[in-house]
């Protein structure tokens, strides 16, 4: 998966509509997702099909959340190939993640993330669209025990 800012923003743009479906902020997320599409060209009432087809998936399956789950690839596909074609929309997306983000319910406005990158590597991480937090340690500070290796120093968020 690429590891650039916009793909960064259509993965929070994917968690941010797949996590609204079946729920009381799936209204706004729906139809800010359609006009984001729609303002760049898109038939409207096939982006407006897809949410709906999505979500009716949500609703109906016992594993809600196991759909979410899968649903989150295309999404993050379709609004990454949005993105590579309409730059522009770089801040509707931004805008739409953060309104639907504060309409979820309690329970979806919480994630709990880990990820490691060994041997040098860097690592992209999104979750929500919230706040990101980047923290990089040297390959020596890795291997050994570096003094608050690991630990949240605060830092911008």
């Amino acid at each position: 998966m690429d590891t650039d800012p916009l793909t960064t923003l259509a993965m929070a743009g994917a968690h941010t509509i797949v996590a609204a479906m079946a729920t009381n902020a799936w209204e706004s997320a729906q139809a800010a997702a359609a006009r984001l599409f729609h303002r760049r060209g898109h038939a409207l009432d096939a982006v407006e099909a897809q949410l709906r087809g999505d979500a009716a998936l949500v609703e109906e399956d016992e594993d809600a959340d196991g759909v979410r789950t899968e649903l989150v690839g295309p999404w993050r596909r379709r609004l990454a190939a949005l993105l590579r074609e309409h730059p522009e929309a770089e801040d509707d997306l931004r805008a739409m993640v953060e309104e639907v983000c504060h309409e979820l319910p309690q329970h979806q406005q919480s994630w709990v993330q880990n990820n490691t990158a060994r041997d040098g590597g860097q690592l992209f991480a999104v979750q929500g669209g919230g706040s990101i937090h980047v923290s990089q340690v040297s390959p020596s500070q890795s291997r050994g025990s570096a003094p608050g290796a690991g630990a949240d120093r605060g830092g911008d968020r």
